[in-house]
């Protein structure tokens, strides 16, 4: 999972410096109208007025230490930036960052053993941040949501609840959460290969299969079928959406699917056999990339932006799609990439089709540990950071640059240099990305595409254009899945780790079979093998969770 949630950082990243947010190492349906409510900023000012006795930043120095729980990541230097340097200077607030070294696991558990902790971890939600509640480590916000009223104005008391630990209390400060759907999963189509064979229907599984045939018939040097990092799901778990109305991709991570209240086997669910034979169809027809579960990402980014792909799907294909497009038209303004509706067997109902999901909780938390001297105003730092001004600070930068006030819908106005300077304006964006600890999708999504649907149609982001026409309805709210991993100590996380192993090897070997019949055969003794690892036990645990998740949801 950490390689996937690096995976989603790139992404992140990637499309920021192309002018659009992604919200996701992520991770659809629509929004009621009481989220909305909760989810809309004051249409009077950008920000809401805290209570006289709440802590004020710029009145008071803040100092602490920061750690980010994953080997990848290394915390840039707080303040050698124009946005950080600007936030140092006027809400006076700096940061020390404490390094992994690369081998977070063991830091996190040194730390713990010496009770040496930095003041925040920044860190996933789950059974690492309940070691540290339970150890009685970690401070609880629940007195400072009425004080500080951003987290609670836009993940709202639902989005609040989930995230609540055992005790009632909360813990964890969200990041990348979101009150609406978001997501960049689905099919991206080379146009040029498209158009020059007759831009025949792609809307059925049937209909790629066909498609891809011609393909290969015709362009010797393009992979038909691009499936990116395939090991880690991607274009894998996008196909697996196209057999079964309403199904999740979710239910691939869970290693289960839902059927009733039950958490169910998913080597048994049919759903997930059939998509693993066509899978192995179009591998054993040399129709998919023949080293999907091996190749590195930058080769999948260097068949992208070359147009050597006819159709390429993954978790976030926009990553490489966006600049790859750009890339093309600049050869050939005929050329280029565009997204479809997500493929679905024939027979089902195209809408209820969902390659990729997201969930309201977003992607990781921060967590203020007992180690802080003043945990009250490192709680106002993040508030601030997740509200309007400290959104529009550490995506676009300082005030004045790029963005320069509100509008009355509470937007950030952009400034000409934001479309004139995009070398500058990327730079820093890229600079930047390393420090968003408390990402407001709702806010940012809404303000760039706000943006961009204001400018002229060959103007605007062509990743913006998709994630609006095509993924943002595409992805499915998979909220109630969260936080249903056990402890990795205790007996069903043991079970847990051996039944990750198995499935990787097991889809892996399904991929490469012989015969569609030798598919079923590997998902048959994989069954049994899970069953004797205790599947039932863990699902039965895992279930508990889910149906748990479902009580808080409704408020229960």
């Amino acid at each position: 999972m950490k390689e996937m949630k690096k995976l989603l950082m790139s992404s992140i990243m990637a499309l920021l410096v192309s002018a659009v947010v992604l919200s996701g190492c992520s991770k659809g349906n629509g929004t009621n109208s009481s989220e909305e409510s909760t989810n809309t900023p004051s249409t009077k000012t950008s920000e809401t007025a805290a209570p006289e006795s709440a802590f004020e930043l710029g009145t008071t120095p803040v100092q602490f230490t920061f750690y980010g729980n994953y080997d990848w990541y290394t915390m840039p230097p707080w303040g050698n930036d124009l946005a950080t340097a600007w936030i140092k200077e006027n809400k006076k607030v700096n940061i020390t960052p404490v390094q992994s070294g690369g081998d977070a696991a063991t830091k996190y558990n040194m730390m713990i053993a010496s009770n040496e902790l930095p003041d925040v971890m920044w860190m996933e939600r789950g059974p690492d941040v309940e070691k540290l509640r339970e150890a009685g480590m970690l401070v609880s916000f629940d007195e400072y949501l009425d004080k500080y009223p951003n987290l609670k104005k836009w993940l709202g008391e639902d989005g609040i609840n989930m995230l609540r630990s055992e005790d009632g209390k909360l813990y964890q400060f969200p990041n990348w959460y979101t009150g609406q759907p978001n997501g960049n999963a689905g099919y991206v189509i080379n146009k040029k290969i498209y158009t020059e064979l007759g831009s025949p229907a792609l809307e059925t599984t049937d209909d790629l299969y066909n498609y891809l045939k011609l393909v290969k018939e015709k362009y010797k040097n393009v992979v038909p079928f691009e499936v990116g990092l395939a090991a880690q799901g991607d274009g894998l778990d996008v196909l697996f959406s196209a057999f079964g109305e309403d199904y999740s991709v979710r239910y691939l991570g869970m290693r289960a699917v839902p059927k009733d209240d039950t958490l169910t086997s998913l080597f048994t669910d049919p759903v997930f056999r059939e998509s693993m034979q066509y899978s192995n169809k179009l591998f054993r027809e040399k129709l998919m990339t023949q080293d999907a579960m091996n190749q590195t990402a930058d080769q999948v980014k260097e068949k992208v932006l070359n147009g050597r792909v006819a159709v390429f799907a993954g978790a976030s294909p926009t990553k490489y799609a966006d600049p790859g497009n750009a890339i093309l038209k600049k050869d050939d303004p005929e050329a280029g990439y565009f997204m479809i509706w997500p493929i679905h067997k024939a027979g089902l109902d195209k809408n209820k089709i969902w390659p990729g999901t997201y969930n309201q909780l977003g992607w990781n938390v921060s967590v203020i540990t007992k180690a802080a001297k003043d945990p009250e105003a490192i709680f106002a730092f993040l508030d601030w950071l997740t509200g309007p001004e400290g959104q529009s600070v550490s995506m676009w930068g300082p005030p004045g640059l790029y963005w320069d006030g509100f509008d009355t819908e509470g937007s950030p106005n952009f400034t000409e240099k934001y479309s004139s300077d995009n070398e500058g304006r990327d730079k820093l964006m890229a600079a930047i990305t390393d420090f968003q600890w408390a990402g407001n999708t709702v806010f940012v999504d809404k303000s760039k595409a706000k943006f961009e649907m204001s400018l002229p149609e060959d103007k605007r982001s062509w990743a913006t254009e998709q994630q609006t026409t095509i993924t943002w309805k595409t992805q499915s709210d998979a909220t109630q899945f969260v936080n249903l991993d056990p402890l990795p100590e205790s007996e069903e996380g043991i079970i847990w780790k051996q039944l990750d192993d198995l499935f990787k090897e097991v889809r892996a070997k399904a991929l490469l079979a012989k015969s569609e019949a030798d598919v079923i055969s590997i998902l048959d003794k994989a069954e049994a093998d899970a069953q004797s690892m205790g599947y039932s036990k863990l699902q039965s645990f895992m279930t508990d969770k889910w149906q748990n998740n479902l009580k808080k949801m409704n408020g229960n």
